[in-house]
């Protein structure tokens, strides 16, 4: 599971309106009729078309500044282990993400506890992914698709006359570059726009910036975790707790599907990995002997094994260092290959 948050782009990307993104989530949608389209959904509604997204979160920003963000985005990825429990259940995802906003809600530190009745959102699922350039697949094939883009311009340039060459000899060099690239997904290359294989299922959530009266500003991106000002003589509460949510996110998850997780999947055990290695490494020995089959399964998928023996964890800094940097790509790219 891996969950990412983000505000609303600023930029020349997006304009202040959520239009821009809730068309760019409508794209698996283009090539069907209005009829088969699904919309997106909130808390007890489903099929609600973009206009009404667009109106409501842009009818929700009173008060704000010019520059700050009108909305979040959050993006929710199950691994293809989740996916396959749930059988790609979309209607059971829809059910989870529900209770995820609750856990979102609760999350927030104010004097009165925020309920999810309180948060506007709107969410929508989509099946497909592709690869972007910086994952390791993409990265990993790079030598050989630059050298396969020059050799295919000097084809081009010698139709054209402008060069001479044997355009046989260097369709044969492209085919031995092809074949030699280290990364495939149906048989075919690995570049950068290439559709992902697999289950590939995914959740965006739009957030409005405010409560749902219009009344509150409520951030998860918010530097504070949980404190508390004075504001006019009253003590005023603020901050949300990531931390918390995300853990909750997993809980949650499991609760609703029955889902078994294990600790290499977990939310404190990728944050043991990134920041305590050795007892990672410690406490996936000290699992049970099926709980540690499956955590070295689930590893090596992140492209590295476990460094044995323990007590030479020190000195074996490579293999953590792959890990690390194979987990860091992986939680990138929010496909998770379990």
């Amino acid at each position: 599971m891996h969950i990412n948050i983000s505000a609303q782009k600023l930029e020349s990307t997006y304009t202040g309106s959520v239009r821009d993104y809730v068309t760019y989530l409508e794209k698996e949608e283009k090539t069907i009729g209005p009829e088969a389209r699904k919309g997106f959904f909130n808390l007890d509604t489903d099929g609600i078309p973009s206009e009404r997204v667009i109106a409501e979160i842009d009818g929700n920003t009173a008060k704000l500044k010019k520059k700050d963000p009108r909305f979040y985005s959050i993006v929710v990825s199950p691994s293809q282990r989740e996916l396959k429990h749930i059988r790609n259940d979309k209607q059971l995802l829809k059910q989870y993400t529900r209770k995820l906003m609750e856990a979102y809600a609760h999350n927030f530190n104010r004097n009165q506890r925020i309920q999810v009745s309180d948060i506007m959102f709107f969410a929508k699922i989509e099946d497909k992914r592709t690869f972007r350039g910086f994952e390791r697949q993409v990265l990993g094939n790079a030598p050989y698709h630059k050298e396969i883009v020059k050799l295919k311009n000097d084809m081009a340039k010698i139709a054209r006359g402008e060069i001479q060459g044997n355009l046989r000899r260097i369709q044969a060099k492209i085919d031995a570059l092809d074949k030699q690239a280290p990364y495939r997904a149906q048989g075919k290359r690995i570049v950068s726009g290439m559709e992902k294989p697999g289950l590939q299922t995914h959740v965006h959530i739009i957030v409005s910036r405010k409560d749902i009266q219009g009344k509150h500003i409520l951030s998860p991106l918010s530097k504070y975790r949980a404190s508390e000002v004075v504001l006019n003589g009253k003590p005023i509460k603020r901050g949300f707790d990531r931390n918390a949510f995300l853990e909750s996110a997993e809980k949650t998850f499991d609760t609703v599907t029955g889902y078994n997780r294990n600790y290499v999947e977990t939310y404190t055990g990728r944050k043991a990995l990134l920041n305590d290695p050795k007892a990672f490494y410690q406490k996936i020995l000290g699992l049970p002997k099926g709980e540690k089959a499956i955590a070295l399964k689930l590893l090596k998928t992140l492209g590295t094994r476990m460094p044995v023996p323990l007590a030479a964890i020190g000195p074996l800094k490579d293999p953590i260092k792959s890990v690390k940097k194979g987990l860091s790509k992986t939680l990138r790219s929010a496909a998770i290959e379990y």
